[in-house]
């Protein structure tokens, strides 16, 4: 997993708010390589224009993918983080060990399992107490890949969380309670909108990580762009201008989310 360091300093006479307003000259990147992509496809429609047309709609699959396990992976990650802090031992020691077990395994073992493993195991288990609908389960591609993801990222969010929550100084927890409000109110009110403007880096190269991860569940049968790439290689032999061409296209979405992250952040931070 990536994790990269993206808060930028303020420049020596340089307002916060001037740093907020400066336009982020990385968009000409992403215009650059758009251009690219475009110069491409009028110049040689074939093969470049066929590539695009056929990949299309993996596209909107593998944007699909990564956005509804990342909103999952947030929910699960915060619950996997309070689970890391509590004084409930048992509480405690489950969320670690998910956290050390899941960290442990490859994403694409994790995947594999949970399309051929995961649904054996409710078919025998369906057998066994004899539920038809159980016992002829069949595992939906798309289904078992968000599962997968959301199950591993969870762990690496959870760790994300806790190191957020741990940021915040002890005091306003301390102060909070003074203030009559219970250990959740000074969570929820207190502590965790602190920790978000702390771990927004972090959160955003996860999800640029998972995007890119993403392209992994085509080994599940999930048409995204990746396996739309392989079945277009594997139908007219051009394996440079097809993965070229999903390379760029994969640049774009990840070069476009690294800038909304980034403006993200810019508006979100605290001057100091």
């Amino acid at each position: 997993m990536e994790h990269l360091q993206t808060s930028p300093t303020l420049k020596p006479g340089e307002t916060f708010e001037q740093q907020k307003k400066k336009f982020d000259r990385w968009w000409f990147l992403v215009f650059g390589v758009i251009l690219l992509i475009i110069i491409l496809v009028f110049l040689e429609p074939d093969p470049y224009q066929r590539i695009v047309l056929f990949v299309s709609d993996g596209i909107g699959v593998t944007v699909y993918t990564t956005l509804v396990s990342f909103v999952l992976v947030l929910i699960f990650g915060l619950i996997g983080g309070l689970g890391r802090l509590s004084k409930n031992r048992i509480i405690n020691g489950l969320a670690t060990v998910y956290v050390e077990v899941v960290r442990g395994i490859p994403l694409l073992v994790q995947l594999l399992f949970w399309y051929f493993a995961f649904p054996s195991v409710i078919k025998n288990f369906g057998s066994t107490l004899g539920i038809e609908s159980l016992a002829n389960y069949r595992a939906d591609p798309l289904l078992m890949a968000i599962l997968g993801l959301t199950f591993c990222y969870s762990a690496y969010m959870s760790e994300v969380y806790r190191a957020g929550i741990q940021s915040i100084s002890r005091g306003q927890m301390e102060a909070a309670r003074s203030l009559g409000m219970s250990y959740v109110q000074a969570m929820r009110f207190v502590i965790l909108p602190q920790a978000l403007r702390v771990i927004l880096p972090p959160v955003g190269n996860e999800f640029i990580t998972l995007l890119k991860d993403s392209s992994l569940v085509s080994v599940v049968a999930v048409a995204d762009m990746t396996r739309r790439g392989r079945e277009f290689m594997a139908a007219n032999f051009i394996p440079v201008q097809t993965w070229l061409m999903i390379a760029l296209l994969y640049l774009v979405l990840t070069l476009v989310s690294a800038r909304i992250v980034n403006w993200i952040e810019k508006k979100t931070r605290l001057e100091r």
